[in-house]
């Protein structure tokens, strides 16, 4: 019977989805890109920005042929997000291309080795006789290039040196791969080569390790041992207009000063029912010293995450399939990882951080205090539901060839929009909860300041520590790790900002649609929810009902209001 309710309630969502005319052209492009990039593996060459342009550019032409009038509400939102992601990767392509002509002259032995590599995909037998004579050329002439680097001029930053030792690096990688491929395989190839390859290994590498430190006026650590890659204000500003964002770094640092400065004066209010008056950082402390003991921290991570779901259910705020709730699970975060993730990460899976066995007595009390009940009440339900693992299921099953149109603005802004509303309807139970709520929410403005100034080179990694410790509260080996997360992750420069400005995004489309009486509260998030992931400003289309411009470049002031 749970089974079948599920059933009922997907085919009842459903109702919100429509068939779109370009979900099957979405799907190709996918696999085709993915097919691609399994052939064309060496990222730092011609072959790879010249094959991948023409590709993006090959979708976009034929996209742009269609007639964008001829097709449903929900195709020309397809329509918009799919130009907007080809116009963005040629636009990325354009920019690292340009990063790498200008450092290419390190590889001036490398069409030999491209030759090799490229015969090797439709197994050329080479003449190893010749090519063991060609190895060892190309190695003299590197070994030349390292001799002559001292005498050339010095890359001005450390970043483009990185990148020439990169572009010899990736070259390696894939003429190694090419060697393995015949060794043991071609009996003249293993008698000839491995000597002449066991020289050209060692004098790549020794040139890369040479280039990398082929810099000056350039501080790669400024202390902290962090060590990121400022994108700069060019490629900042591309990608937020990629994002629909309509603002300028500085206009949405000056917002998260001002909602920082609204989180101070809540603070205020919490710190004087905790008997602190104006010592907002006393009532701090005395929240984070309220951690349990060790092992009992995930049975309370369990009923705060079932007191989240029941809260959802009871006030019909959204639509919770039984199997969503059925099938997420726990985990614990190890050591290592905690010093990248020191709270929770979240989807199907929350991973829980807490003390370990070989953590110093000093990470396991910092672990405890940033980890305790009020400071997690406001998280547990950001990770499962009505969060990230409430989005993923949806996503799995709603329009799943938007996928590909994936953003943090959606992803994180939906689930910090659930913080904004459930303070708003008195979620917190006493002041302590609102210590521990509004602590992540001047988190939230505080990673906006410190990660937009640290890619306008205002910042460096050191400072933005000191930020979140000194203005937020943060223990330093937590700041810390949230500073390596958003700077020597995998994370995009702009996923930290997502968080404060997708769930503003949000939360003024509720204002427009939910509290002007246009759209009841459930169906609100439930058509978010079955619309997958994307812009948030494509999908107040869809929410609205206006129609997009075939052309529909960013322009929703939505901070103005």
């Amino acid at each position: 019977m749970r089974y079948l309710f599920s059933l009922l309630i997907f085919f009842s969502l459903a109702n919100f989805v429509q068939a779109t005319e370009l979900a099957q052209m979405i799907n190709t492009y996918q696999a085709d890109r993915s097919a691609l990039s399994r052939l064309y593996t060496n990222r730092l060459s011609d072959e790879y920005f010249e094959r991948m342009e023409a590709f993006n550019q090959d979708y976009l032409a034929t996209l742009q042929s269609f007639n964008y009038d001829s097709f449903s509400e929900d195709g020309k939102i397809d329509y918009v997000l799919f130009r907007n992601y080809l116009e963005k990767e040629l636009a990325e392509l354009e920019l690292d291309q340009r990063a790498f002509d200008e450092v290419q002259s390190v590889l001036d032995f490398a069409s030999e080795l491209e030759e090799l590599v490229v015969g090797r995909r439709r197994a050329v037998r080479p003449d190893a006789q010749q090519l063991a004579r060609s190895w060892n050329a190309i190695a003299d002439q590197i070994d030349q290039q390292l001799e002559d680097l001292p005498s050339n001029s010095k890359y001005n930053s450390w970043q483009k040196a990185d990148l020439t030792a990169q572009a010899v690096e990736s070259l390696l990688r894939v003429t190694a791969e090419a060697y393995s491929y015949y060794y043991d395989y071609d009996p003249e190839f293993t008698w000839w080569m491995p000597a002449s390859w066991e020289r050209l290994e060692a004098s790549m590498k020794k040139y890369a390790s040479a280039l990398r430190q082929h810099y000056t006026n350039s501080v790669k650590d400024d202390g902290s041992g962090i060590i990121g890659r400022p994108i700069g204000r060019e490629a900042l500003e591309k990608q937020l207009a990629f994002e629909m964002i309509a603002y300028s770094p500085e206009e949405l640092i000056a917002e998260a000063e001002k909602q920082f400065a609204w989180c101070e004066k809540e603070m205020l209010k919490a710190s004087s029912e905790l008997g602190f008056e104006d010592d907002w950082k006393a009532a701090l402390e005395m929240v984070k010293e309220s951690y349990l003991p060790e092992g009992e921290w995930p049975a309370e991570v369990i009923r705060l995450a079932e007191e989240a779901t029941e809260y959802m259910e009871k006030y019909d705020l959204l639509t919770v399939p039984p199997l969503a709730k059925e099938t997420w699970r726990t985990t614990m975060i190890s050591a290592e990882r905690q010093k990248v993730s020191p709270f929770f990460l979240g989807g199907e899976v929350i991973q829980i951080s807490y003390p370990t066995s070989e953590m110093a007595y000093e990470d396991k009390m910092m672990s405890m205090r940033g980890n305790n009940p009020h400071f997690s009440r406001a998280t547990v339900q950001h990770e499962l539901i009505p969060g990230h693992h409430l989005q993923q299921f949806m996503n799995q099953r709603y329009m799943t060839h938007r996928r590909l149109f994936r953003t943090p603005f959606w992803t994180e802004g939906w689930a910090l929009y659930w913080e904004f509303v459930l303070w708003d309807r008195d979620f917190p139970r006493d002041a302590k909860d609102k210590v521990g709520m509004l602590f992540w929410r001047m988190h939230r403005c505080a990673r906006i300041i410190f990660s937009l100034n640290y890619h306008l080179g205002k910042m460096t990694p050191q400072e933005c520590i000191d930020l979140l410790v000194d203005k937020v509260g943060h223990e330093r080996s937590n700041a810390e790790a949230e500073v390596r997360r958003s700077f020597e992750g995998s994370y995009g420069p702009l996923y930290q900002i997502a968080y404060m400005i997708g769930a503003l995004e949000i939360y003024s489309l509720r204002d427009e649609m939910v509290n002007s009486g246009k759209m009841g509260e459930k169906e609100f998030h439930d058509l978010i929810l079955t619309q997958n992931t994307m812009p948030i400003e494509i999908l107040r289309s869809k929410v609205t009902g206006q129609p997009l411009d075939k052309n529909h470049k960013a322009s929703w002031r939505f901070l103005d209001n």
